[in-house]
């Protein structure tokens, strides 16, 4: 090799590595996932190193909590904080296109009454609470610098990141864990990262003032409106703003022919009802489009290591579940890392806990995310019936309410067994609907898209 050569492949000065630092757990990411484990393992005394590549606050989706979420934010100890910046939700409610029909549920209709309510949240000021919170509690939260490498060595994990101003350093850890969110930095890097071939989405959104509200405690309750090519909610938040977007097949998102925005607003005249509440809207947002975002990874852990939230599975915003997820898998996930490092006699069946958990989440929201856009589907939502509590069965599952609430499963499976019989009376329009879905979830990247 020349002396040139060797010029040009030597890091600078900027870029030369200081003397690794150590810590017992290093977090990738810090958004609800990974501030929430950051939060909690500090405060349990383990030394907590995070690594947020963007700088709080910055903008990100999914700005809807669930009722559950609320017990969480209260261990955390952020509820008031978090209540300051959020608009109060009680409910939800489905819009119907082809027919004049819809139909508004409340969160207190489901089987626990504690939880009656949650929030909208703007992302930017709910997970920088979180954020905030971690290092309050005592970890070590370092913004703007990017994780490069996790190398899995006999003794430690050695993991390379890079700060903004081109800085490496190397952190030395006893585990590391993977909030990345859609990065899904060691998924991509086990190469178990897959496409969920069950479902395929597309999302195309941004934020609006002007829309038009209810009033009084319904003024804070998300809207969902079906349409042709899939769904739009509206979501109001506590600033006056209200975000707008359209979850739709990716073949339809690949044919825009016209700028973000005008391809935004010509799918909005696409929802009669949703265009009328926003007829006299002035966006004031970014016009921010996702495609082909349905994936998960085929393991939640490895040897010393785990994913959390987003960076192992992410499925479909319609029921609002992201955040829920993510911080539900934080709560377990620590006590997991906690027998792995403390008690390793204890750490294979916490470990399987978490693993049952993660895989139990996604599994029970996409049965009916994958069905939302069927007609049989659609008419159940938009004309509840309580038979055999089914109701509530339904709505505690929309409030999140999935992982111990045991009394929910008998009217839960005999809303499915309507679902089915309902779908099996009217064969036509069963397997229209079926090969509807099948086109519509193909994957335009792979070629198939007309």
């Amino acid at each position: 090799m020349t002396q040139a050569a060797e010029t040009i492949t030597r890091p600078t000065q900027q870029e030369a590595a200081t003397a690794p630092m150590r810590t017992q757990v290093l977090i990738i990411g810090g958004g609800p996932a990974g501030s929430t484990a950051a939060a909690l393992l500090a405060q349990d005394g383990f030394t907590v190193t995070l690594l947020e590549k963007d700088v709080h606050p910055r903008f990100h989706i999914g700005e809807s909590l669930l009722p559950a979420n609320i017990p969480l934010l209260e261990k955390l100890g952020v509820k008031e904080q978090v209540e300051a910046i959020g608009m109060p939700k009680w409910g939800v409610e489905f819009n119907a296109v082809e027919q004049d029909m819809k139909t508004h549920i409340e969160f207190c209709e489901a089987f626990d009454k504690s939880m009656p309510y949650a929030f909208q949240v703007r992302r930017s000021e709910f997970d920088h609470i979180l954020l905030r919170n971690a290092r309050t509690r005592g970890a070590s939260v370092i913004e703007d610098c990017r994780v490069r490498k996790v190398d899995f060595q006999p003794e430690h994990v050695l993991v390379q990141a890079k700060h903004g101003d081109g800085r490496m350093q190397e952190y030395i850890a006893d585990y590391v864990i993977d909030a990345s969110g859609r990065d899904t930095f060691l998924a991509n890097q086990f190469k178990s990262k897959q496409k969920n071939r069950k479902h395929n989405s597309s999302a195309i959104f941004s934020h609006f003032t002007g829309v038009e509200r209810y009033e009084g405690k319904r003024e804070g309750d998300i809207s969902l409106f079906w349409f042709e090519h899939g769904w739009f909610w509206l979501i109001p938040l506590s600033d006056g703003t209200t975000s707008v977007g359209a979850v739709c097949w990716p073949h339809y998102l690949a044919s825009r022919k016209v700028g973000l925005e005008q391809f935004l607003m010509d799918t909005i005249a696409m929802a009669p009802k949703l265009a009328d509440r926003m007829k006299n809207a002035v966006r004031v947002g970014e016009v921010h489009a996702t495609g082909n975002y349905s994936y998960t990874s085929s393991k939640s852990h490895g040897d010393r290591c785990m994913l959390l939230g987003d960076a192992y599975a992410f499925i479909d915003p319609v029921f609002s579940s992201g955040v829920l997820l993510a911080m539900q898998s934080a709560f377990v996930g620590v006590e997991a890392v906690a027998a792995c490092l403390r008690a390793p006699q204890e750490a294979q069946r916490a470990l399987e806990k978490f693993d049952h958990h993660m895989r139990r989440g996604p599994t029970i929201f996409s049965w009916f995310i994958y069905r939302v856009t069927n007609p049989a589907m659609r008419f159940l939502f938009l004309n509840p019936r309580d038979f055999l509590q089914t109701k509530a069965a339904v709505m505690s599952v929309l409030a999140g309410d999935i992982f111990h609430n045991k009394a929910i499963w008998p009217s839960l499976y005999a809303f499915k067994a309507i679902y089915y019989l309902s779908s099996l009376f009217n064969p036509m329009r069963t397997l229209a609907a079926w090969r509807r879905r099948k086109i519509n979830i193909r994957d335009p990247e792979a070629g198939s898209a007309t």
